[in-house]
């Protein structure tokens, strides 16, 4: 049985839905899960934990400032374990754009960081526009248009393969 921390950074709180899946198949596999939300980890000790998993959400083309700032603050520690990266965004709706070698921003986001997770995964989340603010509207609606994803105000879509979120909890309990 594995101690593992599987750490998150979300905008509306679909990375954090994702995570709790996850961790609902990582504890049918006999370990132990700590979900945590980047904002609290600052002080947080990763040498408790066997395996550390790091989720983080897309919004304007660009992962959380704080996912860096927790790579950055803590890359010895995490390349001292197994462990495992994985990013959420909207484009991975698309096949062609839905792993993490074609996925754009999993792409420049690896190239922005030093470190090298050993298992990467992209799913693709969730627009809810009934729950943003008149400007994440229609900014997101603007972008829809232009990539043709859907622009209906009142649409909530769940683009998420949760068969793959399932998939990538059984692969994380057997790292």
């Amino acid at each position: 049985m594995s101690n593992i921390l599987i750490l998150y950074s979300t905008t509306d709180g679909h990375t954090r839905e994702i995570c709790q899946r996850l961790k609902v198949v990582v504890e049918h596999e006999q370990h132990k899960v700590t979900l945590a939300s980047i904002k609290d980890s600052s002080d947080l000790d990763l040498r408790p934990f066997d395996k550390v998993v790091v989720g983080a959400s897309i919004r304007y083309g660009k992962h959380s400032p704080l996912v860096t700032e927790f790579i950055n603050r803590n890359e010895e520690a995490l390349n001292a374990k197994p462990n495992a990266f994985f990013s959420v965004n909207v484009v991975a709706r698309k096949p062609e754009k839905s792993r993490p070698e074609t996925n754009p921003y999993m792409r420049k986001y690896l190239q922005k960081i030093s470190w090298r997770p050993r298992q990467l995964a992209v799913f693709a989340g969730k627009i809810d526009y009934p729950s943003y603010g008149f400007f994440d509207r229609s900014i997101i609606r603007f972008i829809m248009w232009m990539t043709h994803g859907p622009t209906q105000s009142d649409a909530a879509i769940d683009f998420t393969d949760w068969r793959k979120v399932d998939e990538f909890g059984k692969l994380i309990a057997g790292m």
